[in-house]
């Protein structure tokens, strides 16, 4: 199972990513528009990869099992 400390290895690698998008994007007139590019979509799928581990690492809801005898269901 993952643990917490997922989170700060993907925004490592997320964050060296960004750093090599801003060095490595072809040059040119379009320079500017590669870095954007580039770094807004690193960005975006590290946030939705964030959200999705952090709702399945900390649930607001637990899941109740409804076939568990009278006697050893935790409430």
């Amino acid at each position: 199972m993952a643990k917490g400390y997922s989170v700060f290895i993907g925004l490592a690698v997320v964050a060296a990513m960004c750093v090599a998008a801003w060095f490595l994007s072809p040059k040119g007139e379009n320079q500017t528009t590669w870095r954007s590019s580039l770094i807004l979509a690193f960005i975006s799928c590290y946030l939705m990869w964030f959200i999705t581990f952090m709702a399945q690492l900390h649930p607001l809801i637990e899941p109740k099992r409804s076939t568990v005898r009278e006697g050893f269901q935790f409430e």
